[in-house]
C-alpha cells in the first residue's frame, strides 16, 4: 500500500495543479515488474504466439529485452512476410494456415515502425496495399448510408487508419469519413455499454492524421472527434477511476495524455486513473500480453501517436528474468467453481474442480473433459472468447457475456479471468 498512498498524496497535492494529462514518475521497480511479464512471450515465437504489440509495447516503453526484441522483430517479419506474401515470393507456403487478420497486420506495421522503419520496397508496398485493402473492404460492409458493420470492428478500422498514418502512407478521404461519422452518431461505437477501448483507437488515429497534416478537407471534422471521444471517455470514469473499466483505461489514458484541452478536470481524472492503475498493479492484474503493451508506454509517457516519429535512442533499462521460490513441499490446491448456462432451453449447471489459480478458460476446459458441455472460442487482439456455448453460436448481434452469479459483469476475458473457490460463472447469451 506505500506506493498507493504516494500516488494518493500526489493525486491531492497535483491534482488542483495539473491542467493536463500528465503520468508522475512512477517506481521503476514497479515497470521492470510488468515488462518482466512479457519475457516469456519472447522466448514464443511459433506462429500462433507471435504478437506485434508485445514489440511495440516493450520499444515505447522505459525498459528493454535486448538481443531477445531483436530476433523477437526478425521472427514477426519472417513470419508476417511469408504469411502475407508467401504465394508471391514462395513455391510452398501451405504451412500459412490463415492470413493475419486487419488487426494483426496493422500492430505488426505498428512494430516495423517501433524500429524506427518505414516498410518499403515491393514487399513493403504489398503489405500496405493489403491493410487499404482490408479498410475498403471494412468501407463498403458499413455501407453508403452507414447502416451496415465491419466485418471486424470498429477497433480494427481505427488500428488500421492508425498504422497508415504513422507509416506516412494517405487514406482516402471517404475511408476516414466511416470512422468519423461512427463517432459523430456514437452508436455504432457501442455495444451493449459505450466502447471506451474503440473509441480511445479512433481518436489515436484521427490525432495522427491531423499531426501528420493528412486528410485536410477532413480537418475540422477530424478535430471535433478527436474532442468528442475525449469528452466522452472523461464521463466514463468509474468511481474507482477507470476509463470503462481497468483494461480500457490504459489506451483511454494514451488518448488524454495526446489531448489539447486542458483543465483541472482533465488532470485530476488522469491522476485518478493512475492511482487506480496502480492498485491493480498491485492486486495482480495485468496478465494478459496485449493490456501490458498498452500500459508500459503510459508509465513511460508515450502513445502509440509517438510511432510517427518515434525516438529509438532513448536510454531503456534492461529486463532481468523474474526470479520465483517455490517450496519443495508445495501441494497443488483443488478448488470448486460452478458453471452455469441459464439461457438456453436445456440449463447447464455443474460444480467443476480445478487447481486454484486456474483461468476461466480452463475451467471450461476442464468442464469440456468432465462431459455434458461444449463450447468454441475464436482469438482476437485482447484475447480469445466465446463463440459458441452447448451448440448455441452467438448471432450477429450477440455474444456470450461472461458474469460472476447472479449479475456482476466480468472485467477480463476467459484467458485472464481466475475464479475464487466456491465462485459460480454463469455464461449469458445476450443481444446488443
Amino acid at each position: 500500500m506505500r506506493h498507493l498512498g504516494a500516488f494518493l498524496f500526489l493525486l491531492g497535492v497535483l491534482g488542483t495543479l495539473a491542467d493536463i494529462c500528465e503520468i508522475p514518475g512512477v517506481d521503476i521497480q514497479l515497470v521492470e515488474k510488468l515488462g518482466q511479464r512479457l519475457l516469456p512471450w519472447m522466448d514464443r515465437l511459433s506462429r500462433e504466439h507471435l504478437n506485434p504489440s508485445v514489440y511495440v509495447g516493450l520499444r515505447l516503453s522505459s525498459v528493454q529485452a535486448g538481443t531477445k526484441e531483436k530476433l523477437y522483430l526478425r521472427s514477426l517479419k519472417l513470419d508476417y512476410q511469408q504469411c502475407l506474401l508467401g504465394s508471391a515470393f514462395s513455391e510452398n507456403d501451405s504451412d500459412c494456415q490463415a492470413k493475419p487478420s486487419m488487426g494483426r497486420l496493422s500492430l505488426y506495421l505498428l512494430a516495423v515502425r517501433a524500429n524506427c522503419e518505414f516498410v518499403s520496397g515491393r514487399k513493403g508496398d504489398r503489405l500496405i496495399s493489403q491493410l487499404k485493402r482490408f479498410l475498403e473492404d471494412e468501407k463498403r460492409a458499413i455501407g453508403h448510408n452507414h447502416k451496415g458493420h465491419p466485418h471486424t470492428s470498429y477497433y480494427q478500422y481505427g488500428l488500421g487508419i492508425l498504422a497508415l498514418c504513422v507509416h506516412q502512407k494517405r487514406v482516402h478521404d471517404n475511408v476516414v469519413g466511416k470512422l468519423l461519422y461512427a463517432v459523430e452518431h456514437d452508436h455504432p461505437l457501442q455495444q451493449s455499454h459505450f466502447s471506451v477501448d474503440t473509441a480511445a483507437m479512433a481518436g489515436l488515429a484521427f490525432t495522427c492524421l491531423r499531426r501528420s497534416n493528412f486528410n485536410p478537407d477532413q480537418r475540422q471534422r477530424i478535430t471535433m472527434a478527436i474532442r468528442t471521444v475525449q469528452e466522452k471517455i472523461l464521463k466514463a470514469q468509474t468511481p474507482e477511476g477507470y476509463f470503462g473499466n481497468v483494461y480500457s483505461t490504459p489506451l483511454a489514458l494514451q488518448l488524454l495524455m495526446t489531448s489539447p484541452m486542458s483543465g483541472a478536470e482533465l488532470g485530476t481524472a488522469c491522476l485518478k486513473a493512475k492511482v487506480a492503475l496502480l492498485a491493480s498493479l498491485q492486486d495482480g492484474a495485468f496478465q494478459n500480453a496485449l493490456m501490458i503493451s498498452q500500459l508500459l508506454p503510459v508509465l513511460n509517457h508515450k502513445t502509440y501517436v509517438d510511432l510517427i516519429s518515434p525516438d529509438c535512442l532513448a536510454p531503456r533499462v534492461m529486463l532481468e528474468p523474474a526470479t520465483t521460490t517455490v517450496p519443495q513441499t508445495q501441494v497443488p490446491e483443488t478448488i470448486s467453481v460452478t458453471l452455469q448456462v441459464l439461457s438456453l432451453l436445456r440449463p447447464y449447471r455443474q460444480a467443476i474442480p480445478v487447481l486454484a489459480g486456474s483461468s476461466l478458460e480452463d475451467v471450461l476446459k476442464k468442464a469440456h473433459e468432465l462431459g455434458g458441455f461444449t463450447y468454441e472460442t475464436q482469438a482476437s487482439l485482447s484475447g480469445p472468447y466465446l463463440t459458441s456455448v452447448m451448440g448455441k453460436v452467438a448471432g450477429k448481434r450477440e455474444f456470450w457475456q461472461l458474469l460472476q452469479a447472479p449479475n456482476t459483469p466480468l472485467q477480463q476475458g476467459i484467458a485472464d479471468y481466475r475464479p475464487k473457490d466456491g465462485e459460480t460463472i454463469e455464461l449469458r447469451l445476450v443481444s446488443w
